[in-house]
């Protein structure tokens, strides 16, 4: 929407200001403004001079030589225009002065031209008379402007004022993006009432006073409206004695800066008042109008209507017309028809002035193919009230204008009146959402600037109809906000129990999981969520494992993204296997993938969505390194106990004898292991591939950021090797979790240093080999103590058949 500033301060008297303040204070006001353009640009020293005499050029036929006085004295200028004569007033550019562009009319330099003196086939020039381009504008604002010529100035201009001023040229014009919500601002008046209040000067809209004769529109006319609901109030007035003419140049020159052509009179009147008030109007021949009846009702399957372009439209039981007793003469909210127009022979019309539903306004326009300035209006939702105002509005303008005779009384169709609305006033709720301290006779001074109501006994602010955005009091509170300014509100946390300023306790231990892979030299991978059934028989998975239970795509993109995956292998492997296969060598990949695992199929509740730390890799490093990356992420994660690995994984996609069950405290929390070479084959993966996935929401319980600050030991250790013999099938971490039983306070660590199996010992059998570190907090250990607590792990150690190395 464009509106000039000298509309605007048509209803705001006291606003002065520059088109930057004015640009910057709408802005943070919430009426942005996407910016400007101002019409007395690069024009300079420009005054009304008067053609005294005109001579013809001594050298050049199509030249001629003018004696123009400008008020201080009376200069020499030659031109080659063919319009002026003796005694016309034009504009002149002075010597030294500047115009904005040529006499084409073609784009416009960034700076201007500079006017000079000069000589022109030998004879001198001191300034120019200047077309309408030339001073940067157009025929379309000056429709009474020579096609190819200078500008001729009324004769009532004086010589030697500034003819900008004369020319209303001293203005600019502002580009608006008005929000789909702020219906209201689709209107000068609703954009003044902004300015208004931005700038707090006093808003001051059109008084308008009743008009009409002594006659009643109702011996002239019938209204009936068929469908209350599409069309929820319709006013019409009539006017007689129509007298076609231009209108009067403010209101062409308003018309042109909002991009609007004058045409007449009547034309432009129906246009003012719809950019005036936003309220779209239409005029009837009424002579043409079957019956003197105007029938709103929808059209009928099949229907054609040609519109005032001459296009024939295609209607429907949808659309919404205005008929009269014998056809329809207007598509409602859209265009009218051509068989109803206002021609030059119009003596009666009709003044049409109604409020649509927006939506059917909307879907009809898209159907009759066929979008104006006013569906574009209606099709927002318009406030009822409004059309009374602006249909008053254009018989005012009609009777000062002298355009015609208007006809007492109007036809008012408004079955149900639209009322306003009231909102709760609470400061204190608005105060906490805004995070700040604004008093309330501040607020309400926000509001009254607004024109919005306030009920003090029932602390309720009374909200008019035009104003369709406000239902709550979030609502106030972005009032009070963008009045009190965006740009002084304080920066605060949000306020509540469950905004601690900071990651949630998940998001900090991924982000631990995070840091460890990357640390350990992984990569972030990302891979999606849909998958192919196939996947479960690349990765060996049995034809009736759970894991094949997997949730349907109702509207999957091809079989590949048919299923919501159950583990997060394929993806991880699938990008090894690009890695590889591209010759890049030691790859390192991790993933926080989200698998979807279902308590049932068809669903009939939310599947539980768990995010897996998966990781990948393949070249340097083995089966230890992935369990040392592992076991560093449980440290970091607050899992202060060492986790237990078990052979016995079972997964099928694992390198059977190098695979391994991770738990923690007796819960299983994920597993690592080699490949299967099968499942290496089929992702086309030449190198022993190696993987651990673990479940962040079983590891969650027990891991914590909380730690305990524990003082340099004062007392010395004290340390022990211990050589075992067993069988092979006894895992270290069966041992382990005995001296950690067995130990009790005082072993405060251990580490296996040695493992054998060879000639030296029984066939089936092996050595494991630890060293143990006893330390007390308080005292110096004895050996007495320290043989205590060997005698204790030496008697846990025999019930796994565990010997002594000699």
């Amino acid at each position: 929407m464009n509106t000039a500033l000298s509309w605007i301060k048509a209803y705001v008297p006291d606003l002065e200001v520059t088109a930057q303040e004015y640009t910057d204070a709408m802005t943070l006001t919430g009426t942005k403004v996407e910016g400007y353009e101002r019409l007395d640009q690069n024009l300079e020293k420009i005054v009304v001079g008067q053609i005294k005499r005109i001579d013809r050029h001594p050298d050049a036929d199509k030249l001629i030589i003018c004696q123009v006085d400008v008020g201080s004295e009376t200069i020499q200028i030659v031109t080659g225009a063919s319009n002026v004569r003796e005694g016309d007033k034009v504009p002149v550019v002075l010597d030294g002065g500047r115009v904005a562009g040529g006499h084409d009319g073609g784009p416009l330099p960034e700076n201007g031209i500079p006017i000079q003196k000069g000589k022109l086939r030998g004879v001198e020039s001191f300034g120019m008379m200047c077309s309408i381009e030339e001073l940067g504008s157009s025929r379309d604002m000056y429709p009474d402007a020579p096609e190819s010529g200078i500008y001729i100035l009324p004769q009532e201009a004086q010589v030697g004022t500034d003819a900008l001023t004369v020319l209303g040229l001293h203005d600019v014009v502002f580009e608006y993006e008005i929000t789909s919500n702020r219906v209201d601002c689709y209107s000068v008046i609703g954009i003044a009432r902004e300015a208004a209040a931005t700038f707090d000067k006093k808003f001051v809209p059109p008084v308008i006073r009743k008009t009409g004769n002594e006659e009643r529109i109702e011996d002239y006319l019938k209204v009936r409206v068929e469908d209350p609901v599409l069309c929820p109030r319709y006013c019409a007035r009539m006017v007689k004695n129509i007298r076609l003419a231009p209108s009067p140049e403010w209101m062409q020159r308003r018309l042109a800066a909002s991009g609007i052509r004058p045409i007449n009179n009547i034309v432009d009147i129906t246009n003012y008042v719809m950019e005036e008030y936003g309220q779209p109007m239409h005029a009837y021949d009424y002579d043409l109008i079957a019956g003197h009846e105007i029938i709103v009702k929808c059209a009928k399957d099949g229907d054609t209507f040609q519109t005032l372009d001459g296009q024939e439209r295609k209607l429907d039981s949808r659309v919404l017309m205005i008929n009269d007793s014998e056809k329809e003469v207007g598509i409602a909210g859209i265009m009218g028809g051509e068989n109803s127009k206002i021609t030059d022979d119009v003596k009666t019309m009709v003044f049409e002035a109604a409020c649509f539903d927006g939506t059917n306004i909307r879907l009809s326009a898209k159907r009759v193919g066929l979008r104006t300035d006013a569906s574009g209006k209606f099709e927002k939702g318009l406030d009822p009230n409004t059309a009374e105002l602006a249909i008053n509005r254009a018989c005012q303008l009609i009777e000062e204008l002298g355009a015609g005779e208007v006809v007492g009384g109007i036809i008012d169709v408004y079955p149900v009146k639209r009322a306003g609305n009231r909102v709760a006033f609470d400061p204190e709720k608005i105060n906490r959402l805004l995070g700040t301290q604004i008093e309330e006779t501040t607020m309400l001074s926000y509001f009254k600037k607004l024109d919005l109501g306030y009920d003090e006994a029932a602390r309720e602010v009374i909200v008019p109809s035009w104003r369709q955005d406000l239902h709550c009091m979030a609502d106030l509170a972005e009032e009070v906000a963008r009045f009190y300014g965006y740009d002084v509100i304080p920066t605060t946390l949000p306020a509540g129990e469950s905004t601690t300023g900071r990651l949630t306790f998940k998001l900090r231990v991924e982000d631990v999981a995070k840091e460890i892979a990357e640390f350990s030299g992984f990569s972030q991978s990302m891979t999606y969520s849909f998958e192919s059934p196939k996947v479960f028989d690349r990765l060996l998975i049995a034809q009736d494992s759970p894991l094949r239970q997997a949730i349907q795509i109702s509207n999957p993109l091809g079989e590949d993204f048919s299923i919501m995956r159950t583990l997060p292998l394929n993806g991880i492997l699938t990008s090894l296997s690009t890695n590889y296969n591209r010759r890049n060598k030691n790859v390192r990949l991790y993933e926080l993938a989200t698998v979807y695992l279902p308590d049932s199929l068809p669903l009939t509740a939310l599947p539980d969505e768990r995010v897996q730390f998966t990781l990948g890799m393949y070249g340097d490093g083995d089966f230890y390194v992935m369990k040392g990356v592992v076991e560093e992420f449980f440290e970091r994660a607050g899992l202060k106990k060492r986790p237990h690995y078990s052979p016995e994984a079972g997964k099928p996609f694992l390198h059977p004898g190098r695979q391994a069950e991770i738990r923690y405290e007796g819960a299983v929390v994920g597993y690592l292991g080699q490949i299967h070479p099968e499942v290496a084959e089929n992702y086309r993966l030449g190198e022993d591939t190696y993987v651990a996935v673990l479940d962040m929401p079983a590891i969650l319980p027990f891991a914590t950021f909380d730690h305990k600050y524990q003082g340099l030991a004062k007392y010395p250790a004290v340390t022990r090797d211990l050589s075992m013999i067993m069988k092979k099938e006894v895992l270290a971490g069966q041992i382990e979790e005995i001296l950690e039983q067995r130990g009790g306070k005082l072993l405060e660590s251990y580490q296996l240093f040695d493992v054998y199996e060879g000639s030296q010992i029984t066939a089936g059998y092996k050595s494991l080999a630890y060293s143990l570190t006893f330390r007390a907090q308080d005292h110096t250990l004895e050996e007495k103590e320290i043989a205590s607590v060997m005698n204790k792990i030496l008697n846990g150690l025999q019930g796994l058949g565990v010997e002594l190395r000699a």
